[in-house]
């Protein structure tokens, strides 16, 4: 068992670095809008930010998470006006990464036209390829955590500084070595990062804290990709349901200062 979970983790490491090295470009993207069935107040300009997670890795189709959510909001828009998508992801980015990507101009004039931001962010902080869980030093990842807590809080500071009326939905990390021999470890130190990361957005108006560690606990290996380490298409949907019914709860998100 403990052989079948370094080579897990040396093929999630493959993966991670792969994505690091050549990350796919920022862009663009749309989606086909489908007949509407409720009305609710639709967000027309949603952001999405962060790693491999918000691009959608893993998705057979490529929508990932973000594509499905816009697709179900749209479904409910009875006018069947579109939403403009603007996916800023980069495959392995880190929080580091993150906070030099929303410095830059482009990106700051995007953060202030959205009504709707989606991130996923701290993965590769935590996992690093694996190397990590593989070392399970509580001491070094308690290093780790402490540089990503303080990246987090400027993230979030730089959300609100450019856009203070757009709800954001930080989608915290699952655990996908739950089931391996080291499980119960590495458990334990993903369920203390979101609780701490959960800790950071509630400092922040409107920026909601999404687990996710729940939906994946029973059954994990049903909802992950073949590397082992990415969500497949039926993880994206519980992810992209849950984040559907609290965007349904909200409103469909803030409303823009003009």
């Amino acid at each position: 068992m403990a052989l079948l979970f370094t080579c897990l983790l040396g093929w999630g490491f493959v993966v991670v670095v792969q994505e690091q090295f050549f990350p796919a470009q920022a862009s663009e993207a749309g989606l086909p809008k489908r007949e509407s069935v409720e009305q609710m107040d639709t967000p027309k300009s949603l952001l999405a930010l962060g790693d491999s997670l918000t691009r959608g890795t893993g998705d057979p189709q490529g929508k990932g998470y973000v594509g499905l959510v816009v697709e179900a909001l749209e479904e409910q828009e009875l006018s069947g006006e579109k939403i403009s998508l603007f996916n800023w992801s980069i495959r392995g980015q880190t929080s580091g990464q993150l906070i030099a990507q929303l410095k830059e101009t482009e990106m700051q004039r995007q953060l202030k036209t959205a009504d709707l931001i989606l991130l996923t962010i701290g993965g590769n902080d935590l996992f690093q390829g694996g190397q990590s869980l593989v070392e399970l030093d509580p001491r070094r990842i308690g290093e780790i955590q402490k540089v990503y807590l303080k990246n987090l809080e400027e993230i979030f500071a730089l959300l609100r500084e450019f856009n203070q009326t757009a709800t954001v939905y930080h989608i915290g990390l699952y655990d996908p070595f739950f089931e391996l021999e080291s499980g119960p470890i590495t458990s334990k130190f993903v369920r203390d990062w979101n609780y701490q990361s959960a800790e950071i957005a509630a400092k922040f108006p409107k920026i909601v804290a999404v687990p996710t560690y729940d939906l994946f606990e029973l059954g994990v290996t049903d909802y992950l990709y073949s590397d082992q380490f990415h969500p497949n298409d039926l993880g994206y949907q519980l992810i992209a349901e849950r984040l559907v019914s609290l965007i349904q709860r909200d409103g469909g998100g803030g409303e823009r200062d003009e």
